[in-house]
């Protein structure tokens, strides 16, 4: 409802007009300018400037708006674990995931040093596929910090598994390019092989589910990734036996 660009030009008065309406959007939506200026103890032109803020040209024009994302929030649908993991087994099922799976253990085996790279829920996976196959005998590190330094030593002979659901974190795509300017090699996870950490990869394992959001948050399953993880970690495991 509010960009961060909108709510960075309040003043001090539409700030706390902002905040009474962020914890009061329901009834909000059903108030009259004159109670709002009453609640809020500003005036009816401080509301009327701060709705042309919004792009809106008057109140009436903010209270649809209010109204339509308040709608819109309702029929936010999330669906049943059960519904993502059947979507990713069948389209995974009819692919190559299995081809690039011992394709990618191949990779890793030959490496001496893994480096797992992500960011958010990417980066506690990253943290779990390092913890994972050193668990199976290939000890690896994972880098969450974005202000991790990346320096010739570490990357000598070594490879890259990079997590990312959207393969745009800018995080990540920075510490690829470095990465790879270094020699690394780089495998990465996304959820789809036309991002741009997909195509600067050397091998890309994409998973293809429906990416789904929750108001501002990407809820989208992590399950695949785990699977692809624990798949490749097995495989190794298997080279070496």
């Amino acid at each position: 409802m509010f960009s961060n660009d909108q709510i960075a030009s309040f003043n001090e008065l539409e700030l706390s007009l902002y905040n009474y309406i962020s914890q009061n959007m329901e009834k909000v939506a059903y108030m009259r300018i004159r109670e709002i200026a009453d609640e809020t103890h500003v005036s009816t032109s401080t509301i009327l400037r701060f709705c042309r803020k919004l792009n809106c040209e008057g109140f009436s024009e903010f209270k649809v708006k209010l109204k339509m994302y308040l709608e819109e929030e309702k029929r936010t649908f999330v669906k049943s674990a059960q519904h993502t993991l059947v979507e990713f087994f069948e389209r995974s099922l009819k692919g190559d995931l299995e081809d690039k799976v011992k394709e990618a253990a191949i990779e890793i085996n030959k490496a001496e040093n893994v480096i797992f790279i992500g960011i958010g829920s990417s980066g506690i996976l990253a943290e779990y596929g390092s913890r994972y196959f050193s668990s199976l005998g290939k000890f690896s590190l994972y880098i969450k910090d974005p202000h991790f330094p990346i320096h010739s030593k570490l990357t000598k002979n070594s490879i890259a598994i990079a997590l990312s659901v959207s393969g745009e974190t800018i995080f990540t795509v920075i510490h690829l390019n470095l990465l790879k300017q270094e020699g690394c090699k780089i495998i990465s996870i996304t959820n789809n092989k036309l991002s741009t950490i997909a195509k600067i990869s050397d091998l890309n394992i994409p998973y293809y589910v429906t990416e789904e959001y929750f108001e501002e948050a990407n809820i989208t399953t992590q399950v695949p990734v785990v699977y692809i993880i624990e798949s490749i970690a097995r495989e190794i495991y298997r080279i070496n036996q």
